[in-house]
């Protein structure tokens, strides 16, 4: 008689990768909704107000991503959207904490280091493997978003740790965080770094290096930036990510292997 026991893993396409295959178009995508989610959650927080912003922020999270977990495979709009909430709701996380707690950011980076590490920690102890082409079930879909939550949380502090703590400003952070996102890449080449610990150093990195161009480019010129203005600098990164993003529906390009149509190669 077959076993008909279910898995508390198993569900509907679980054998689909449920995240884009790492390319360029990864991690242009990626910078960009960096940028994009630091402007759009200081813009919504002075016209909205910090509290309503949030709860707007943490609104359109939790709506997209419960689309993310009903998806039964990658797709690149769904995907995509909630990379780009998890971006605004990060990074009014760690603004809450420092404007409203009154928290400092170099207590609140080590603070946000720590959680990502008990993530990473719980996700590994747990399924054994950090790595995003094993996100193929809903547990290691939570540990996935858990630990993106966290990688944006702490890039916002450690961006603004530099730009205001360390009084670098702006664009002297976007480019130190420039130079610093090339380690993971050699030492990954020439020291031997696991690949998995490459991705997600490279990853923490993208936040705060998106995010110190984005708020230069918006910030006034008083604070150090080109006083473009947060909405329109928003706006600007807006178009190109969603330009991206449907050019990856059409072209498939960034689509796991396994669900391309056949004979395409990517």
């Amino acid at each position: 008689m077959p076993d008909r026991r279910v898995s508390h893993r198993a569900r509907p396409g679980a054998g689909h990768s449920k995240v884009p295959e790492v390319t360029a178009w990864f991690w242009t995508v990626k910078v960009l909704t960096t940028g994009m989610g630091e402007t759009a959650s200081d813009f919504l927080a002075r016209t909205l107000g910090p509290v309503p912003a949030g709860c707007l922020g943490l609104g359109g999270l939790t709506v997209l991503l419960l689309l993310q977990f009903r998806s039964t495979r990658y797709r690149p709009w769904t995907y995509w959207s909630a990379i780009v909430m998890v971006s605004v709701f990060g990074t009014m996380a760690a603004d809450v904490v420092h404007v409203i707690a009154g928290v400092p950011y170099t207590v609140s980076a080590v603070a946000f280091s720590l959680a990502l590490a008990a993530v990473l920690t719980l996700w590994y102890a747990s399924e054994r493997t950090l790595s995003i082409h094993s996100i193929r079930t809903t547990r290691r879909e939570f540990f996935y978003w858990a630990t993106v939550l966290a990688t944006f949380a702490l890039g916002t502090a450690a961006g603004d740790l530099t730009a205001g703590t360390f009084h670098l400003g702006y664009l002297p952070s976007g480019l130190l965080f420039a130079a610093v996102i090339a380690l993971p890449v050699l030492c990954r080449r020439f020291l031997g770094l696991n690949a998995v610990a490459a991705f997600w150093a490279a990853y923490v990195l993208t936040r705060p290096l998106g995010a110190s161009f984005a708020d230069w480019m918006g910030v006034p010129t008083g604070r150090g930036g080109l006083g473009w203005g947060t909405g329109p600098v928003s706006l600007a990164l807006l178009v190109p990510i969603a330009a991206l993003v449907g050019y990856l529906h059409v072209s498939r390009a960034d689509t796991p292997a396994e669900d391309r149509p056949a004979g395409q190669t990517g």
